[in-house]
């Protein structure tokens, strides 16, 4: 059996459209799962029992329901009940309360894995709690954190795949059509696998550079490279002075 008699050229324009679409799924879901989860995580954490209980339900439900299942009810569900979203509201939607409950988890663990000496410490030095929190204990989980949800994010850009189910113009949609139009599936369907591993393959690899530099305290923005040059500097003119 021949492979490559599908004529390509005709359909990079389509390709690159469904491709942007597919990154822009990626980043407004991972943003916003982000986001919620990073909420529910705070709730999850409250010492505060009618806090907490909403929250830990919120990730059980959505832990254990299919992806595809979210999605259905997204844009078929609630347009039965006059709630009517688009197609990229509700894949949009879907992504964002399916991985929210999983990023919640992990942003959980990571928070409740810092010691609590070094909020004792930050207390002790007259620092607020929000200085506490935004200065102390959310680097050192994001640490703690990276590796699930590097997971995540690398997990959601395959799952956009899924929203093939709801034409939502993503590179399954577009493989799709193209399988309608040439009838070449097996073709069609190796050439989107590659794209998809053209796409995970380097964002996991760039994903685990940036952990195992966040990891051994290389700063990342302009602002701490030269507060840590400051710093050395410092601590090399009073070696001389000594």
């Amino acid at each position: 059996m021949a492979f490559f008699q599908v004529p390509w050229s005709d359909y990079v324009p389509e390709l690159t459209s469904a491709l942007g679409k597919t990154v822009e799924y990626t980043a407004v879901g991972f943003a916003g799962a982000a986001l919620l989860g990073l909420g529910v995580a705070g709730l999850r954490l409250s010492p505060r029992r009618w806090v907490r209980l909403p929250a830990a339900v919120y990730t059980e439900v959505f832990k254990n329901i299919p992806l595809l299942a979210i999605i259905f009810l997204a844009y078929f569900g609630l347009a039965s009940v006059d709630i009517r979203l688009d197609v990229f509201q509700a894949g949009c939607l879907s992504l964002i309360v399916f991985y929210a409950a999983y990023l919640s988890e992990i942003f959980r663990a990571a928070i409740a894995g810092v010691h609590s000496g070094q909020r004792e410490a930050g207390a002790a030095l007259g620092m607020s709690r929000t200085a506490i929190h935004t200065r102390l204990v959310l680097p050192q989980a994001l640490r703690l954190a990276l590796p699930g949800t590097n997971t995540m994010l690398v997990d959601l850009l395959k799952s956009t795949s899924l929203l093939v189910t709801i034409s939502a113009a993503e590179l399954m949609s577009q493989a799709r059509l193209i399988t309608s139009e040439t009838f070449r599936a097996l073709e069609v369907y190796l050439v989107v696998s590659a794209m998809y591993f053209a796409l995970c393959y380097p964002l996991s690899q760039l994903l685990l550079w940036l952990e195992r530099r966040i990891r051994a305290g290389t700063p990342l923005t302009p602002h701490r490279r030269r507060r840590l040059a400051a710093a050395r500097t410092l601590l090399a003119m009073e070696e001389q002075s000594s």
